[in-house]
């Protein structure tokens, strides 16, 4: 969760269950889950033009020759993604995707995405369904805030049909250097820090400290300017950040970890999600 870090089975969105939001929607545009290999290819596809050519992070040698952002959380994830039936190349319909990992499926893929960076034990002991939230991406030329707000959507009927408690996941500041983002990492920590019953921590030996400025040193106008849009949405929604940073060499950036509560999902998207799903 660049914004890189939303199991098996297509039970939810999948077949015959799109979601379109309203007549502000553009038509074309439909979300719903992965169904077939050729869809999920797509997705892996537009996540690798973001991350791999926008953005410069460094591809394995087989994510290379593929062109492809792939790992092994894929084959036992859900794959969310927005279609734009009006794109001529069929290849290239896919212009918005979220991998979506819940708890039990992740078990099978030897943990968690999020636990390559983050001791994550206090979620897991918690007893509540879990789902992780990354490699969230939108082509350059769909990033309005109609295709976000459809991306969200069905997340918001995707854990209410799954019943998850809590959502969580790596999100990411561009850049390696914490020093250029000490304004908004000190904001995150003095104003959204998670409570500690609940809130993981950078492992140690990637351990960055967040704490730069002083809370009275800060500018939370400016800190919230200084903010990419992902980890800005996600703390208007009302979510809390783990402690510490990491800086992710490979993809070029300085990751915190997101907490957000189905509460905190259905007070700014239930009623208007519930309203659509009447029409599915």
């Amino acid at each position: 969760m660049a914004g890189r870090c939303l199991g098996a089975g297509h039970d939810v969105l999948a077949t015959g269950r799109t979601m379109s939001l309203n007549a502000t929607t553009p038509s074309s545009l439909i979300a719903k889950l992965a169904e077939t290999p050729a869809e999920i290819d797509a997705a892996q596809a537009l996540r690798y033009r973001v991350f791999f050519e926008e953005r410069d992070a460094k591809a394995t040698p087989r994510q290379a020759s593929l062109r492809r952002d792939i790992d092994p959380f894929d084959e036992v994830a859900d794959h969310l993604i927005v279609v734009d039936s009006s794109i001529a190349d069929a290849s290239r319909r896919v212009v918005g995707t979220y991998r979506l990992l819940r708890h039990g499926a992740a078990a099978r893929a030897d943990g968690i995405y999020t636990a390559g960076e983050y001791d994550v034990t206090r979620l897991l002991n918690r007893g509540l369904r879990l789902l992780e939230l990354g490699r969230s991406c939108v082509a350059k030329s769909h990033r309005t805030r109609h295709t976000i707000n459809l991306l969200w959507h069905a997340i918001a009927t995707y854990i209410d049909d799954h019943r998850i408690d809590l959502l969580f996941g790596c999100a990411s500041f561009p850049g390696t250097d914490p020093l250029t983002l000490r304004l908004p990492l000190s904001y995150l920590y003095h104003y959204h820090l998670a409570p500690s019953r609940m809130r993981p921590r950078a492992l140690e030996a990637r351990f960055v400290e967040m704490n730069r400025l002083a809370k009275s040193e800060i500018s939370t106008r400016e800190a919230l300017f200084a903010m990419p849009p992902l980890i800005k949405g996600y703390i208007r929604l009302g979510a809390h950040i783990g402690d510490g940073a990491v800086i992710d060499p490979d993809f070029g950036t300085v990751d915190v970890c997101i907490v957000l509560s189905r509460e905190q999902i259905d007070a700014r998207y239930g009623r208007h999600y519930r309203g659509a799903r009447k029409a599915l």
